[in-house]
């Protein structure tokens, strides 16, 4: 691979910029009127308009289609059964949203809760913090996400279950590609295991013409400031269940039982509701997301006809899918130029970026149990991620 030429296409695509980051947040809309009104309403903290709005506009948006296939690729694709409706709680980040999901679930002390190891940490912390301790499966090579054959293959060897229950599965939609979260699903359904997507990431991906995060019994979202879209900090947790939307959003607020002027609790509650002022800030994103996807998509055009006939893999969307490209990704051909890569680039005032370290890897998962991990292996040692910054 040319370093330079990369170095200077990526410059070519953001001229003026300088460092160039791997990912920004656009402000271009409604943001600082809608953060001005919530000022002025004095209503910043977890009680105000804007979190209402929020999610259900969040589940508007989610409940829609692809809307990009055509009839005739529709049909071709199999059936899924999706929610007749969509529910969101917005919660103060991803993280905390995860954790929730995970108790909602029914994941307790002692549990084991089946990930995978190529993730952001956020992942296997939200395990621990429910008590359980994560399980490591491999990953597919062409969507970076669970691979439903080592699932399965998990699964069905697990002679212990017995003993140490696995009570949910947390596949990711790694940079914003979908897994074959129909497969995962359809296994978790075999062995009566809930799925919770991490859909993180994934704002704006669809597999199979149905949004990420409405396949399991729940999905996460997350609104950090480096993602497609952003409320500073934030997550947002979907359910198909409307019993499961209650009890969750009674849970981020302290589990206060309603009422005028009592404060009385029924259980253990969180402090994890999704301030006012941050909802503000998400609404007017809301607003931009179909603009920052196709962006995003115009971008990794660039990228897909600039590494083409190069002998370097730009990673893309399957068939069946349709990524928001959050970041674009490339795998070199071994450490040793990945490492080369990221050095040259980030002195020229490129910011590019290796894989998470695995979850295997790290010192408060290393004795966390894990079957063959080649995949995941073998994506790390190449994988990089290219300045993904929407270009508007």
């Amino acid at each position: 691979m040319d370093f330079q030429l990369l170095v200077d296409f990526i410059k070519s695509l953001y001229p003026g910029k300088d460092p160039i980051v791997l990912h920004e947040p656009q402000f271009i809309g409604n943001e600082k009127k809608y953060v001005l009104d919530c000022i002025d309403s004095t209503y910043v903290s977890s009680v105000g308009k804007y979190v209402t709005m929020f999610e259900e506009r969040m589940a508007e948006f989610l409940m829609t289609d692809d809307g990009r296939q055509t009839t005739d690729e529709r049909a071709s694709l199999p059936v899924i059964r999706r929610p007749s409706s969509v529910y969101c709680v917005a919660a103060v980040n991803g993280t905390a949203a995860l954790h929730l999901a995970l108790l909602v679930a029914g994941v307790k002390p002692g549990d084991r809760v089946i990930t995978q190891p190529l993730t952001f940490i956020a992942t296997a912390n939200a395990i621990r913090y429910a008590g359980a301790d994560p399980v490591f499966v491999d990953v597919d090579r062409y969507t970076l996400g669970m691979s439903p054959q080592a699932l399965e293959e998990y699964l069905k060897n697990d002679v212990t279950r017995h003993a140490s229950r696995v009570t949910a599965i947390v596949p990711m939609h790694t940079f914003g590609h979908p897994c074959r979260i129909d497969k995962i699903v359809e296994i978790g359904n075999k062995y009566g295991i809930p799925v919770i997507e991490d859909a993180a990431e994934s704002i704006g991906s669809y597999y199979k013409g149905q949004h990420t995060g409405t396949f399991g019994m729940m999905g996460v979202l997350s609104f950090n400031g480096n993602k497609t879209i952003t409320t500073g900090g934030g997550g947002m947790i979907v359910t198909g269940d409307s019993e499961c939307a209650s009890r969750l959003k009674h849970l981020t607020t302290q589990a206060k039982v309603p009422h005028t002027w009592e404060f009385k609790h029924d259980e253990t509650g969180y402090n994890y509701r999704l301030p006012n002022i941050n909802a503000a800030l998400g609404v007017a994103q809301l607003e931009q997301l179909p603009k920052f996807v196709e962006s995003k998509r115009t971008l990794q055009k660039k990228y897909a006809d600039f590494f083409s006939g190069t002998g370097v893999r730009l990673m893309s969307e399957l068939r069946e899918s349709r990524s928001n490209y959050w970041l674009n990704t490339i795998l070199t051909s071994g450490l040793k130029e990945r490492n080369d890569l990221l050095q040259y680039t980030y002195d020229r005032g490129v910011h590019c970026r290796p894989a998470w370290e695995l979850m295997h890897r790290l010192p408060m998962f290393v004795n966390c149990e894990h079957h063959d991990l080649s995949n995941a292996e073998w994506i790390a040692d190449r994988l990089v991620n290219l300045p993904s910054l929407p270009i508007l």
